[in-house]
């Protein structure tokens, strides 16, 4: 009995440990916006078509490459029905894949956009009370395409940012902006005490937009200068005394105060549009990001007005790197470019480690947990890097279908949304107990 017992308790001490650092993801790139996970017991193996490891799958109705977020229990993602041109809001039991509720945020002709985007890209945001998603609404009407190389029609509409809570009813509404982009649209809301900050970089009257949490009203709204597209969630940090809110696009790198739209310091360049969020060590923020060029940049964050020529720790261009969002842990930055090569830096010095071919072409953004870096391929193949400075990979994992969706990490289960179903993956040691 006594051993009976003991086994008992040292199993349930196992099982209160595997959850000690249980974390929510509650938004674009996690809980710190970063692709980073806090957790220790996140799976390494997995196989979509043999199902090792895959706790659950479910179809998704409609077409999107917004992650998904999770709430506890609740798993919220956004989808478009391309035929009857719905956008909506989906919210799914996190421990079967079941549909609580759907619900339509618009009906609206289909945008412009590029190939590679989708009608719902924009991954939503929770706070645990209300969820947070926004669209682009076009009425069809189609105006010349600025800034782009080849002349063609394309559609002008409004930014779209909702609000409902979590048995599905919409609380609020409301269009804060234009927006204009060959491209099409994807804008990730962002929480920050009482407001909903979005994005709204385009090729026309730019803006950054703070919306009330509760109402929708606009608490601050900010030009941008440059009116140039550009597609990055900015990143919130506390450093050098302020809080920051740092993001590239639109032609600059710059920090703003997220409680005011109160611009701290910017950098000019270097190139034209950007689409990957940045990260921050601690000590430096990084960007990787680039059209027509590419480059990748360690900032120093104490800097004031101007900084260009006084702020950049390190740069360089070998990576070309343009989608996908990095990692940066244990002394290493890691950047896949969209062809399918990743890259390792050295975060204090810039210098670069390896370059390696390890995937078809990336589209999603990197995550990382437990010291290792996780790569997702647009053809649903998943290379785990444990960083270095040699190339060391740990893992390769097949999900059976494409995805252009970044992954999601949490409770020691790692979501990720194919073109068709939305995977849950977890240990089977775990998944029994």
């Amino acid at each position: 009995m006594v051993r009976s017992n003991s086994f008992a308790f040292v199993c349930l001490l196992t099982v209160l440990a595997s959850h000690a650092h249980a974390e929510n993801w509650p938004g674009w790139r996690g809980p710190r916006g970063d692709g980073s996970s806090a957790e220790t017991n996140v799976p390494t193996e997995w196989d979509g078509t043999t199902g090792k490891n895959i706790r659950w799958k479910v179809a998704i109705p409609g077409e999107g490459h917004a992650s998904p977020v999770i709430w506890q229990d609740r798993i919220f993602l956004v989808s478009c029905l391309p035929d009857e041109k719905e956008r909506f809001l989906m919210c799914l039991n996190r421990g079967n894949g079941k549909l609580h509720w759907q619900k339509t945020v618009m009906s609206a002709p289909l945008e412009s956009k590029h190939n590679l985007n989708s009608f719902a890209s924009g991954t939503p945001a929770t706070d645990g009370e209300y969820v947070y998603v926004s669209f682009l609404e076009v009425n069809g009407r189609t105006v010349p395409a600025p800034n782009v190389g080849t002349p063609r029609p394309i559609t002008p509409g409004e930014m779209v940012v909702a609000a409902y809570d979590f048995d599905g009813q919409q609380k609020w509404l409301v269009k804060p902006g234009s927006f204009i982009s060959a491209h099409g649209f994807c804008s990730s809301p962002v929480l920050y005490k009482d407001s909903v900050i979005i994005n709204g970089d385009h090729d026309g009257d730019s803006y950054i937009v703070a919306l009330d949490r509760k109402t929708g009203k606009t608490l601050w709204k900010v030009d941008r200068p440059h009116k140039t597209r550009s597609y990055v969630t900015p990143i919130i940090r506390d450093v050098a005394g302020r809080t920051q809110m740092v993001l590239s696009g639109s032609k600059h790198i710059a920090s703003y105060d997220p409680a005011t739209g109160k611009r701290h310091w910017e950098i000019d360049g270097p190139t034209e549009q950007f689409v990957a969020s940045m990260v921050f060590d601690g000590n430096l923020f990084f960007m990787s990001s680039g059209f027509p060029d590419y480059h990748v940049m360690g900032i120093r964050p104490d800097g004031t007005g101007d900084v260009t020529e006084t702020h950049v720790a390190w740069h360089q261009t070998s990576a070309k790197c343009y989608v996908p969002s990095p990692v940066v842990l244990d002394g290493y930055l890691i950047v896949a470019d969209d062809r399918g090569t990743a890259n390792c830096f050295d975060a204090k010095t810039g210098e670069a480690l390896w370059k390696e071919r390890i995937g078809q072409h990336f589209s999603a953004s990197l995550v990382h947990a437990n010291g290792l870096a996780y790569l997702t391929a647009d053809d649903g193949a998943t290379t785990i890097v444990r960083p270095g400075p040699k190339l060391d990979i740990v893992a390769e994992n097949s999900l059976g279908e494409y995805t252009f969706a970044s992954p999601a990490i949490s409770d020691g289960q790692i979501f990720i949304r194919g073109e068709k179903n939305l995977y849950c993956i977890q240990d089977s040691v775990v998944a029994s107990d």
